[in-house]
C-alpha cells in the first residue's frame, strides 16, 4: 500500500470523539510525515471543524457518507488505514469496514457492541485473510487497556515465570470520568436487538462467542464478592461483558498462548469491610451509565477530560507460584480522552509499525508491543509490573 495517498484516515471527525482525534493527531504529530485526511458526510462542517480544532489546512476533508457504499469504496482505496468513530456501528458500520476489507485498508474502531462484532467475523474474516486487510475491533477503553493487560501480564509469566498463568483477574482500582455517549448507544442498541433476537442474549452471556471454540469455564463476577487476598470487596464491572470476550478471543489469535484452560474475570474493587460490601452491592443494582448519559455527539469538557484517569489491576499467580500483579494506568477520562488517543496510536502501529496477515483482529494480536510502546510514549498509558518481577 506504499502508494497510498494518505497514511491514515479519519471517518467521523466532525463527532466529538472523531474531533479529539483530529486535535491529538495535530498535537502530536503534526510536524512529522505522517499524511492524514479528515472524511465525513458533510464537506463544510469538516472544514468548520479543523479550523476549530487547530488543526492544519494541509489535512484534506474527504466526502464519505455510510449510506453511499461508493464514495466508501473510494474513501478506502486512498487510505493504509481508517479510523471511524461512527457508531453505533450495528447502526452505520459495516459498509465501511466492508470496503475496507475489499480495498485491502487497515481498520480500526471503538466498537463495544459483540453481537455486532460476531457477525462481522462471521462475514469478513476470511475475505479480509484474503485482501491483507487488518481490521481490528475494539481500539479505545473497551478493550485495549484490557485485553494489552492480560497480554502484558502473561508475557512477563512467560519469560520469568515458567509459563503463562491459568488464571488472571483484572480488577478496576479506580476511575474518574464518564462513558462515551457512543458506548452508551451501542448499549441501548444491543439490548433492542436482542428484544427481537433472543438468541443475542445468548451470545452476550458467552464469553467465547468471539472465539473460534468455547473455552474453560470461567469464574464468577456478576454478584458482589469479597475478595480477602486482595483485602477488598469488588462488584461487577459493565464492561466485562464486551472486554472478557476480546480478551478470549486475543488468545485464540495468539495460538492460545494463555491455555486453552485460560480463565478470566473483571470487577470493580470498592474496599474493604461494611463500607466496601455496602458500595460493592449498591453498585450492582445501580445504572452504570447514570440517569443522564451523554448522548453521542455529546461529551464532557476539557477540564473534566484532563483531569480524568483510570487505574486498572491484574492479579495472577504463574505457574512458579510467585504472585505477579501488574497494572494498566491512564492520565485522561477513559471514554474520551484516552480513548481518542488510543485508537489514534493504534492506526499508528498498523501503518508504521507492524507487518502481519489480514483479519478481523483484537488489539493485542494486532498489534501486541508496538502498540504498549506507542502508548507509554505517546498516549499517557503505563504498563507496570507491581509485583512479581
Amino acid at each position: 500500500m506504499s502508494d497510498r495517498e494518505f497514511d491514515i484516515i479519519i471517518y467521523g471527525a466532525s463527532g466529538f470523539t472523531g474531533r479529539l482525534v483530529a486535535e491529538y493527531l495535530q498535537a502530536e504529530y503534526g510536524n512529522t510525515d505522517l499524511k492524514w485526511a479528515m472524511a465525513g458526510r458533510n464537506a463544510a462542517k469538516l472544514a468548520a471543524v479543523r479550523d476549530e480544532m487547530g488543526v492544519s489546512k494541509d489535512v484534506e476533508i474527504v466526502s464519505a457518507d455510510s449510506s453511499l457504499p461508493e464514495s466508501l469504496a473510494v474513501m478506502a482505496s486512498r487510505t493504509k488505514a481508517v479510523i471511524t468513530t461512527v457508531g453505533p456501528y450495528q447502526l452505520y458500520g459495516e459498509p465501511l469496514l466492508k470496503a475496507c476489507v475489499e480495498a485491502g485498508t487497515d481498520y480500526v474502531d471503538l466498537c463495544g457492541e459483540p453481537a455486532w462484532m460476531k457477525d462481522m467475523i462471521d462475514r469478513y474474516d476470511n475475505a479480509a485473510k484474503t485482501s491483507g486487510a487488518r481490521i481490528v475491533l475494539s481500539c479505545g477503553f473497551d478493550s485495549i487497556p484490557f485485553d494489552l493487560g492480560v497480554y502484558h501480564l502473561q508475557k512477563h509469566a512467560i519469560e520469568n515465570h515458567g509459563g503463562a498463568s491459568s488464571r488472571v483477574r483484572c480488577r478496576v482500582r479506580g476511575m474518574k470520568g464518564t462513558f462515551s455517549g457512543g458506548t452508551a448507544a451501542s448499549f441501548m442498541e444491543t439490548m433492542k436487538r436482542a428484544q427481537k433476537e433472543p438468541e443475542i442474549l445468548g451470545w452476550l452471556k458467552d464469553p467465547f462467542s468471539l472465539s473460534p471454540e468455547k473455552g474453560a469455564d470461567q469464574p464468577p463476577i456478576h454478584k458482589p464478592m469479597e475478595e480477602t487476598d486482595l483485602g477488598s470487596w469488588a462488584t461487577p464491572f459493565i464492561m466485562a461483558s464486551i472486554n472478557t470476550k476480546n480478551v478470549h478471543r486475543s488468545n485464540a489469535l495468539l495460538g492460545y498462548k494463555y491455555g486453552r484452560d485460560f480463565q478470566y474475570g473483571e470487577m470493580v474493587l470498592t474496599g474493604p469491610g461494611e463500607k466496601g460490601e455496602q458500595l460493592a452491592k449498591g453498585m450492582a443494582k445501580s445504572n452504570a451509565f447514570g440517569d443522564n448519559p451523554p448522548k453521542p455527539g455529546e461529551g464532557p469538557s476539557k477540564d473534566e477530560r484532563e483531569n480524568g484517569s483510570y487505574d486498572i489491576m491484574f492479579v495472577a499467580d504463574a505457574p512458579d507460584g510467585t504472585r505477579i500483579i501488574t497494572s494498566v494506568k491512564g492520565d485522561k477520562d477513559p471514554g474520551y480522552g484516552s480513548t481518542s488517543k488510543m485508537i489514534a496510536e493504534s492506526a499508528l502501529a498498523l501503518v508504521k509499525d507492524v507487518q502481519g496477515v489480514g483479519g478481523v483482529m483484537t488489539p493485542a494480536p494486532a498489534m501486541a508491543d508496538a502498540l504498549i510502546d506507542r502508548l507509554q510514549s505517546h498516549a499517557g498509558l503505563t504498563f507496570a509490573i507491581e509485583a512479581g518481577a
